[in-house]
């Protein structure tokens, strides 16, 4: 489990599929409001209050996005009390509004660009060219679709995994603020460029 504070009243938390497995719990079992859910959420609270100092007071959202074979990214913000409501609410009551969301898309993170260059000196061989290249905030990122037919997704993420980290950050934050270095066959351009010259 990660913990990263965004701003004053909301934090993130990646949870990878171990993490869930370690609780005895699925990807499914999140879209049900289970006990084991709800003490999975109360750990999670625990831990941002211990390393953030987040203290999940009060009415909060909670969204949920699943990262295709990665995991998840929880993002907790605090909604702010109207006046004199807060004696409503006790230490022990958490009023919360739930979103989920699944995404499709297989994201990696990357230190250097000598990590993606590298990557795409095995992927290449294997069949894997398509993908598409960014940076954002000192980082690289590789966006590709599964479209290799001589490896699964699972290879796939094994592979990716080797060299780069799953990303926290959404597809869709990438796109906005992120630079886009490689539009499209990332992986082949890398490879062309770099490996086979």
């Amino acid at each position: 489990m990660r913990l990263e504070r965004l701003n004053y009243n909301k934090i993130k938390i990646f949870l990878t599929f171990d993490d869930l497995l370690e609780r005895g719990l699925t990807k499914e079992d999140l879209w049900q409001n289970a006990p084991k859910v709800q003490q999975l959420f109360r750990d999670m609270m625990l831990e941002a209050n211990k390393e953030l100092g987040f203290e999940a007071d009060g009415p909060i959202a909670v969204e949920v996005f699943s990262l295709q074979a990665q995991g998840m990214v929880v993002i907790v913000t605090k909604e702010q009390l109207e006046e004199g409501l807060e004696e409503d609410f006790s230490d022990e009551f958490i009023e919360m509004q739930v979103t989920l969301d699944e995404s499709e898309d297989i994201l990696y993170e990357f230190a250097t660009l000598e990590d993606i260059i590298s990557l795409a000196g095995r992927l290449y061989p294997l069949g894997v060219e398509s993908g598409a290249l960014y940076s954002f905030e000192d980082r690289f990122y590789l966006l590709l679709e599964d479209d290799s037919a001589l490896l699964g997704k699972e290879d796939l993420i094994a592979i990716l995994a080797e060299y780069g980290n799953s990303s926290t950050i959404t597809v869709y934050r990438l796109m906005e603020y992120g630079r886009k270095l490689m539009e499209e066959r990332a992986v082949a351009q890398l490879y062309h460029y770099f490996v086979a010259k």
